[in-house]
């Protein structure tokens, strides 16, 4: 995305802080551009778990996505920012972001996204929540999952560190939970009967970050 729809998207935000947040995330993070390819060729709503200030939603309207987009997230103060952004764009028809608990899932049949906030669930619950997002998926949908994957290397190290940080900021309350491994996302998807490919995905920073992509096999 070009420097000037970023900006653009940054202004819908309130404050110094929020805006310089959205800017660096929609010029630096590839997430947003990975998700968009992950669901090209699709007409099917996207849920998104965790969705934060709802950045996807804004990301996937620039991009010319018109299709539903649903984002939860337990933190009320991101959801009204989101909200407000939203409005300010004229999405509000097309963006519906709610306050609510990972486990008040909507009915709502697509693509599920779960980006960087699996690891600030307790262990006991990330299963649960793997489960019900299979069950939201669309036969022609994908799960789409960026996560921190506990890994012994200096980047899961560098990551520990940040989060540290961003707790003690007060941005994410509670902090990370429990990081997963590679398997214990792989195995339940492929169990369910899903085709499981895992990446990479690190931008321009030394976190220990991964996509897993997972769709229903043909």
């Amino acid at each position: 995305m070009d420097r000037t729809t970023c900006a653009r998207i940054a202004s819908l935000y309130d404050g110094r802080l929020q805006r310089g947040y959205v800017m660096g995330k929609l010029t630096n993070d590839p997430v947003y551009a990975a998700t968009v390819a992950a669901i090209a060729g699709t007409q099917l709503p996207l849920l998104d778990l965790g969705c934060g200030i709802g950045l996807l939603g804004q990301y996937l309207s620039a991009q010319g996505h018109r299709l539903p987009y649903v984002g939860l997230d337990h933190d009320e103060r991101k959801i009204v920012a989101g909200q407000r952004a939203a409005q300010r764009a004229g999405l509000d028809a097309m963006m519906t972001l709610r306050h609510a608990d990972a486990a008040e899932l909507p009915a709502l049949h697509g693509h599920v996204a779960l980006l960087d906030m699996l690891h600030y669930l307790p262990a006991k619950r990330q299963p649960a929540l793997l489960q019900a997002a299979i069950r939201h998926l669309a036969p022609q949908g994908c799960l789409i999952i960026r996560n921190v994957l506990r890994e012994p290397n200096w980047r899961f190290h560098a990551t520990r560190i940040e989060e540290f940080f961003l707790r003690a900021s007060g941005w994410i309350p509670g902090g990370a939970q429990h990081y997963p491994t590679a398997d214990e996302l792989r195995d339940p998807l492929e169990n369910a009967g899903l085709d499981v490919r895992i990446e990479p995905l690190r931008g321009r920073t030394p976190f220990n970050s991964y996509l897993l992509v997972a769709r229903p096999h043909c």
